[in-house]
């Protein structure tokens, strides 16, 4: 799935951005606790990670398994937050909603021996100039004096 967005810049030159979304899961367990995700250098692209659900999986005992996210803050600081507190006889899932994070994206099992999954999406967004894109894109944008104009329904007179 992909997603294209035109923007203008401070310096007045139309650009557009393409957000393209990948499925996302790892599992967490006391074998591995811990998956960071990282993302490739590339000055053009962004990496985020969407999480949006974190569920026991088969096999959990009867324990506190919490997931902690560690990332980056506005400072640039790393921080690290639990994110779910999962115990298979009261919460065995929890939804994330769309949880937003820029990589490197650390998920921890901080406590518990799972197995636990993380699900969401892997979001990649790049920066293209306007005139890099081709014809086809542009043949989506339906101009407002191609639309029929809409008229109002005439009533029926009562006789």
């Amino acid at each position: 799935m992909s997603f294209v967005e035109d923007e203008v810049s401070d310096s007045g030159v139309e650009s557009r951005s393409r957000l393209e979304s990948y499925v996302f899961s790892c599992q967490l367990s006391s074998e591995v606790p811990f998956y960071t995700f990282q993302a490739d250098e590339d000055d053009d692209v962004e990496h985020f990670l969407e999480l949006r659900t974190i569920c026991l999986g088969d096999g959990a005992k009867e324990e506190n398994n919490v997931v902690e996210v560690s990332a980056m803050n506005h400072q640039g600081k790393k921080i690290s937050v639990p994110v779910a507190n999962l115990n298979i006889s009261c919460l065995p899932m929890v939804n994330l909603g769309e949880f937003e994070l820029m990589a490197p994206v650390t998920l921890r099992l901080k406590s518990g021996t799972g197995p636990v999954t993380v699900s969401g999406l892997h979001l990649v967004a790049t920066e293209n100039e306007g005139s890099e894109l081709s014809d086809e894109d542009d043949d989506d944008d339906v101009s407002e004096e191609e639309m029929p104009s809409i008229k109002p329904a005439k009533k029926k007179q009562k006789a």
